[in-house]
């Protein structure tokens, strides 16, 4: 499939904004397309491309010192995988206060996905306590930062310290697991088996899978 050029986008947001009541001109300065409405001084600006990428945000945020109404305009997405990085590449615009609209070219129909200004990012409490709850129970550094593989989480560190102590007493009740441990939730740790390394001799009690010796 042939990339859109930048120019099948002028058409329609020209179009767009002249129905917005702006006069429109393209290539004003640095500027792909500026809109102005009567008596007004401050300029719409929009800044065209086939997609988004790093050039496109720079140039937008560089327009930012000439107006606060700032556009990118690009070609409408296509397909699931390709809405998904557009909403991601929508959220950042948001957080740098630019404006972004999408253009179906087969027709020309704009659509505003968001309009510039100031962005006040929402703190989610959850994640932020998740964060510094595997912070303060993760032992030490075992991981190297930009790892793609496997991490050793919280979780792990104390799933390993009930299997060891299991490899060394043999099967045990839950409750003592935890004392010896340290792990206050020895007992459901065990029971959910994560791993794969657990399994319930008896009521309460919890000893080693053949996985969980192996590990040793």
């Amino acid at each position: 499939m042939t990339k859109p050029a930048e120019t099948e986008l002028y058409a329609p947001i020209k179009s767009w904004l002249e129905g917005l009541g702006y006069e429109v001109k393209a290539e004003i300065g640095a500027a792909d397309v500026v809109a102005l409405r009567a008596g007004d001084d401050v300029p719409v600006i929009v800044e065209l491309k086939a997609g988004f990428s790093l050039t496109l945000l720079q140039q937008a945020v560089a327009r930012q010192a000439i107006s606060d109404l700032v556009y990118v305009a690009v070609p409408r997405w296509a397909g699931k995988a390709g809405w998904r990085s557009f909403k991601g590449n929508v959220g950042l615009c948001k957080r740098l206060g630019l404006g972004v609209v999408s253009v179906r070219l087969n027709d020309g129909f704009v659509q505003v996905h968001a309009d510039p200004g100031p962005f006040q990012p929402r703190k989610s409490k959850v994640r932020k306590g998740r964060l510094l709850s595997e912070f303060a129970r993760r032992e030490g550094d075992p991981n190297i930062g930009g790892t793609n593989g496997k991490l050793v989480t919280a979780y792990r560190q104390d799933a390993e310290k009930l299997r060891a102590y299991l490899d060394a007493s043999g099967p045990s009740r839950g409750a003592d697991v935890a004392k010896a441990t340290g792990v206050a939730k020895a007992t459901n740790m065990m029971a959910i088996n994560h791993y794969g390394w657990f399994e319930r001799v008896s009521h309460g009690v919890y000893g080693l899978t053949q996985t969980g010796r192996d590990q040793t």
